[in-house]
Parts: structure tokens; sequence; C-alpha cells
């Protein structure tokens, strides 16, 4: 069952597979970006939640100092 085709045919098959390649390739180059994109997010999320509950555990000594010594001096 050996199939014969055109030359006009074999070309365009050869010139679909190579596209076909690069589609294929480009898909998977976005997949690959997108995640890091992902990745750089969650970790920016990560890192902004620690920074803002260090910042509220430092407001919260703060004011805790603030009260100590306006207790003393009353």
């Amino acid at each position: 069952m050996f199939q014969t085709h055109s030359k006009s045919r074999q070309q365009a098959e050869i010139a679909f597979s190579r596209a076909q390649s690069q589609f294929f390739a480009r898909n998977n180059c976005v997949d690959a970006v997108d995640v890091l994109v992902r990745t750089r997010e969650e970790k920016t999320l990560r890192l902004r939640e620690a920074r803002l509950a260090k910042e509220l555990q430092d407001r919260a000594g703060a004011t805790a100092i603030l009260f100590a010594k306006n207790a003393t001096t009353n």
C-alpha cells in the first residue's frame, strides 16, 4: 500500500509539516513563558504577604512600646 504523490503534493506536505512544527514550537515557548510568569507572580504575592505581616508585627510592637512608655510616665 505504498502511495506515490505528485511533486507538488509532496512539497505541500513538507511545507505543512514545517509550519506545524513551528506552530508547536511556538506554543511550547508560550507555555514556558506562562509558567515563568505564573511562578514570578506567586513569588511576588508570597513576598508581599510576608512583608505586610512583618510590617503589621512591627507596628504592633511599636504601639506596645509607646503604650508602655506612656504608662510609666503617667
